[in-house]
């Protein structure tokens, strides 16, 4: 009965080694079946998605005639304009405008105290009368050989330096009255009667308001259509009225600050609704182009250094570099960067990107 039991507790651990043998193997065989399928095996990914269509407003270019107009601000001003300020010191002895008045030219505006200049004139003539009666008296004496001719010399002398001495006391006189140098307004006065006033103290300003003077900047680039003769024509704020001016002078030079040329022009007519230092906008016509290449403004994306819009050419949008002229209100002329028949995007300008494919919904020529 021993026997027998150890016998079969040997067959007990025979059989439970064959059965680890066997899950050993089965482990191994499950190991190098799924090592062999997933080297078949690749990653599956995912297909992007094609980016949906954007959709946008669009203008197609067309040639059109257009005239080249631009319009700058400017400012009406007198066509001529003084301070004026007395030549001497003195005392205002009379003053003879109105604040506001016009007053003609060579009409007395003030006068200075001059009596001590009289009272000189009038020693110095005097002194005048007896050097004329001596340089007679000499005359005849010289003509009997009474005197030398050096004498009679003398008395001549003597003669012409009082006449000398009166003529300079008689132009001080003279700037003792200060006149209109040309018809004009007067603004306000500044002095009053008794007032002590030098060649520094400003009585007051004289316009000449008839006609106008009209002054403008224009850009650097148009520079050279302004020529002395050429007529502009500006309107004011308030009105509908139109009016006309001829350039008569540029400036000799571009200024640095602004890159503009200053242009001077004289207006036509006599309006009185125009007054000096009143605001204008000027339009100025710098031609006219049969085959204008014009795009709305909103097209337009502003740059940096350049301007740009977004073409469409076979569905798919650009970025395109321009070059802009004249414009109006609405619309900017291109004078480099497209060509007739491109087609523009108007709408969508910031959310649609170069490589887009986009779909048109309207377009907005008229």
């Amino acid at each position: 009965m021993l026997f027998g039991s150890i016998q079969l507790n040997q067959n007990q651990q025979s059989g439970v080694q064959r059965i680890k043998t066997g899950l050993l193997s089965a482990a191994i065989l499950i190991s190098i079946f799924s090592a062999c399928t997933s080297k078949d095996k690749q990653p599956v990914v995912p297909a992007k998605a094609s980016p949906p269509t954007a959709k946008a407003e669009a203008y197609i270019l067309r040639p059109e005639a257009a005239a080249r107009n631009i319009e700058v601000p400017g400012s009406l001003t007198p066509f001529e304009e003084t301070d004026i300020h007395p030549e001497v010191s003195g005392r205002v002895t009379g003053i003879y405008f109105k604040e506001g008045s016009t007053i003609s030219k060579g009409s007395v505006m003030v006068r200075l105290y001059d009596g001590d200049l009289q009272a000189q004139v009038k020693k110095l003539q005097v002194q005048l009368a007896i050097a004329e009666k001596t340089e007679q008296r000499q005359a005849q004496l010289l003509k009997i050989n009474g005197i030398s001719q050096q004498d009679y010399d003398l008395s001549q002398l003597a003669v012409s330096n009082l006449k000398a001495d009166i003529g300079i006391l008689q132009t001080s006189i003279a700037k003792t009255v200060i006149r209109a140098p040309y018809s004009g307004r007067i603004g306000f006065r500044n002095i009053s009667m008794g007032a002590y006033i030098t060649p520094q103290t400003n009585i007051t300003t004289l316009r000449q308001l008839q006609p106008l003077k009209l002054v403008f900047d224009i850009p650097e680039r148009y520079s050279s259509s302004m020529q002395p003769g050429q007529l502009v024509r500006f309107g004011i704020d308030g009105s509908s009225n139109s009016y006309a001016a001829t350039i008569i002078a540029n400036d000799s030079r571009i200024s640095t600050d602004t890159r503009t040329l200053s242009v001077k022009a004289q207006v036509q007519g006599g309006e009185s609704s125009l007054v000096a230092g009143g605001f204008v906008r000027v339009q100025i016509t710098l031609g006219r182009n049969d085959a204008a290449l014009m795009i709305p403004t909103q097209a337009i994306i502003p740059q940096a250094r350049t301007k740009k819009v977004i073409v469409l050419r076979s569905g798919i949008a650009s970025l395109e570099n321009i070059t802009t002229g004249v414009r109006d209100s609405a619309r900017v002329e291109v004078t480099n960067g497209l060509k007739t028949g491109d087609t523009i995007l108007t709408t969508g300008l910031l959310s649609i990107k170069p490589g887009s494919r986009v779909q048109i919904g309207k377009i907005n020529n008229n």
